[in-house]
């Protein structure tokens, strides 16, 4: 079986205007996928756009709040209009916003998950209608390693993230049966902004390359048709993951 190709697929990825998500773009697009790059905030997927361009790839913005359902739903009607089809939807959107749990405020909560998990969903069934008329398709989910072993203080994360892999296991089990495949990638401490104001964490357990975890969905991306590795756990070797506080 050979791995697939990506040139010419069409790529969406949510959070494309920074950290992971502009790294999934640039990887994606190195390997002749067209990118949809998703975010709200234009100036951000504009630059990551002209990184894109000057290797001469193929990215496309959209602006949208993928938290909002009827965005979302005109954001996959402006896809389905630009190019007839969805190959890969990567889930990346996502905030890291903590507190001790008896202090964190209700509305905290739901910003969180409704970023974390409930854009995911949305994203996702969207994707999922396009992908099984097709009998095609692959949608990823970038977790966390929260979602195995998850820290004190991050109520709300944690649990979106616990969630964000029941959400992937029930696509993964709706789309068996029409060629759609949904994996998650749980990243450990990955340079990104969402580590701004956390150096002491970060220089204590190291970060790892936002291009490592591009590498990872590349490499799930281009598997063969009728193959899927689901789940994937990458961190920094010196990060106490296992047995950590």
């Amino acid at each position: 079986m050979e791995n697939r190709s990506l040139s010419n697929q069409v790529v969406m990825i949510t959070g494309a205007g920074s950290g992971i998500g502009r790294s999934l773009a640039i990887a994606f697009a190195e390997a002749g996928a067209i990118i949809v790059g998703i975010g709200r905030n234009s100036d951000k997927l504009d630059r990551v756009g002209e990184e894109v361009e000057a290797m001469k790839g193929s990215f496309v913005s959209m602006t949208a709040d993928v938290t909002i359902e009827n965005e979302v739903i005109a954001l996959f009607q402006n896809v389905m209009k630009l190019h007839d089809r969805v190959d890969i939807l990567i889930n990346n959107a996502g905030v890291a916003l903590g507190g001790p749990l008896e202090d964190f405020d209700f509305e905290v909560w739901k910003q969180v998950l409704d970023i974390n998990l409930t854009a995911a969903f949305l994203c996702g069934r969207e994707a999922f209608r396009v992908m099984k008329k097709r009998r095609s398709g692959r949608i990823i989910n970038i977790g966390s390693v929260s979602a195995l072993t998850p820290r004190p203080n991050a109520v709300a994360y944690n649990a979106s993230k616990f969630g964000l892999d029941g959400l992937t296991r029930s696509i993964a089990l709706e789309g068996r049966d029409f060629g759609v495949t949904a994996s998650i990638i749980h990243p450990g401490n990955t340079d990104t902004p969402l580590w701004n104001g956390k150096e002491s964490i970060s220089q204590k357990e190291g970060l790892m390359s936002a291009e490592t975890v591009a590498k990872v969905a590349l490499t799930i991306a281009t598997l063969p048709d009728g193959v899927n590795l689901y789940e994937s756990v990458v961190f920094p070797n010196s990060m106490p993951l296992l047995g950590r506080g």
